[in-house]
């Protein structure tokens, strides 16, 4: 009995393994076929976009070659817009940055004008006392008058200078339409053609722009 079962056994075992042998190879070389046949169509492809004959190679990099050059053009373009738009935002930006110091160097360019009237009517009223003036009690006081009216006027120069303000008096000068307003001419003895010979009104510059000309008369 033990001999029967142990050979009843050994058959349900053979006929189990061949049983189930074709399935696993079948399982197991599946993928490969299908990778195969996936692979034939690429290879397929790949065939036909190869040229064929030399002229179409020719062609080939005849028209890579065309492409490549309107790629570069495109790229000079692009590259020079690029530079000018930058030079352009440097130059905005030196630009502005030139505007912000004009503003805050002459914001008191109006004010300046307006008091450059009262420096006038002070240099006046220090000019109208004469120098010998008395030592009475009446010539004392127009003294004193005087020498306030001159500090006074000194002060608001020194004023002037420390914003900027410098006085333009110039006598003996080279006549400088920049500067200058020419309000007459004559010939004097000694005196270069052009030369100021008086000055009328004395002109003022703020940073080195013209607020207000010097009125001046000018050699022939």
């Amino acid at each position: 009995m033990a001999l029967k079962a142990y050979t009843f056994g050994r058959i349900a075992k053979y006929l189990a393994d061949t049983t189930l042998r074709p399935n696993l190879t079948i399982k197991t070389f599946r993928p490969s076929v299908r990778a195969l046949s996936a692979e034939k169509p690429a290879e397929s492809e790949s065939n036909d976009k190869l040229p064929a004959t030399i002229e179409e190679c020719h062609k080939q990099i005849e028209s890579l070659t065309n492409e490549v050059n309107s790629i570069k053009e495109q790229f000079n373009d692009i590259n020079d817009k690029y530079k000018r738009a930058l030079a352009d935002g440097e130059n905005v930006r030196k630009r502005m940055l030139k505007q912000v110091e004009d503003a805050k160097s002459f914001a008191i360019q109006s004010f300046c004008k307006d008091l450059l009237e009262v420096a006038d009517t002070l240099t006046a009223a220090a000019e109208s006392i004469p120098e010998g003036a008395g030592a009475e009690a009446e010539g004392g006081a127009l003294r004193a008058l005087h020498d306030g009216v001159r500090l006074t006027r000194a002060q608001l120069g020194q004023v002037f200078a420390r914003h900027g303000l410098v006085p333009v008096s110039p006598l003996r000068e080279k006549f400088d339409p920049n500067l200058h307003e020419a309000l007459f001419q004559q010939e004097v003895e000694g005196a270069e053609s052009g030369t100021v010979v008086a000055v009328s009104k004395v002109g003022y510059k703020l940073h080195e722009r013209c607020v207000r000309p010097a009125l001046v008369g000018v050699a022939k």
